[in-house]
């Protein structure tokens, strides 16, 4: 397999914002290592604004891109991206992030070096508006083992930094619906198939955020999957019960009893390293 032929796997639905998509887009393009190929799922029905940007890449060779006639949700459009990939190694990007032109370059390094990984992510930074107006990061732990521990609390990887082997991904199961947390009900598979993971230590994506990042972190329809998936690692016996139940609890207070305001503040100052 050589290590230097990968896709991209990119999901655009209708509500994404057309300059932010593009910015995304370009972010791929001018990567120090390129990808073979660019594979695009287009979820539904989109504006004409951001369809003519769509048509624009899909001039280009590069692009593969797929256009589902309905919205059909994140787990089944990361899917229809993955199964459309036709290099073992594939990135995932989202329609709204930046990644740093090193990133992809970084990533087949680690896998160069450890072939056997599954998985390898890296950490992000999360801005407001521009860029520049960075707010915080998110960084994950970077071995296996500690990545390992660390999902018995929270998700370990950052899945828009992620890029996977494709084949071990399908064994595990591959991408499927479980609303908000398709990708770390895919870490957990992974785990129980005894798959290895890494994270570099470096800032991947740049990421945009803001109010509504958190109200999507809320409610008891997010909470309600966020505890079903719980009950599945304490079945599986990646947590314990005691595991189980301090995770419970702080999410139903995080994500159900706590106002979108403040729980903003909980996610930047307890769960970010402000910048």
């Amino acid at each position: 397999m050589d290590k230097k032929c990968f896709s991209v796997s990119m999901c655009v639905y209708g509500k994404d914002d057309p300059s932010h998509f593009n910015t995304a887009v370009e972010s791929i393009l001018n990567q120090t290592l390129p990808p073979k190929e660019v594979v695009l799922v287009v979820d539904g029905p989109v504006p004409k604004k951001l369809s003519a940007i769509i048509e624009n890449f899909e001039k280009n060779p590069l692009f593969n891109v797929i256009k589902l006639p309905v919205n059909k949700g994140h787990g089944v459009a990361r899917r229809t991206g993955l199964e459309n990939c036709t290099n073992e190694l594939v990135a995932l990007m989202d329609a709204d992030d930046i990644s740093v032109p090193e990133r992809f370059e970084k990533q087949i390094s680690v896998f160069v070096s450890n072939p056997h990984l599954a998985i390898v992510g890296g950490n992000i930074s999360e801005f407001v508006n521009n860029p520049n107006n960075i707010i915080g990061y998110r960084k994950v732990p970077q071995n296996d083992a500690d990545i390992k521990r660390y999902m018995k609390k929270r998700c370990p990887m950052n899945q828009v930094t992620v890029m996977l082997s494709k084949s071990k991904i399908e064994s595990a199961g591959g991408y499927l619906d479980w609303y908000c947390n398709e990708d770390y009900y895919l870490w957990v598979r992974l785990a129980l198939k005894g798959y290895e993971f890494a994270n570099v230590d470096e800032v991947l994506v740049n990421c945009r955020i803001g109010e509504d990042l958190y109200r999507r972190r809320g409610g008891w329809r997010y909470f309600k999957s966020e505890a079903k998936l719980q009950r599945f690692m304490l079945k599986n016996k990646i947590i314990s019960f005691l595991d189980f139940s301090i995770n419970i609890i702080k999410r139903l207070i995080v994500q159900v009893l706590m106002p979108n305001r403040l729980r903003g503040w909980v996610f930047q100052k307890m769960a970010r390293e402000s910048n």
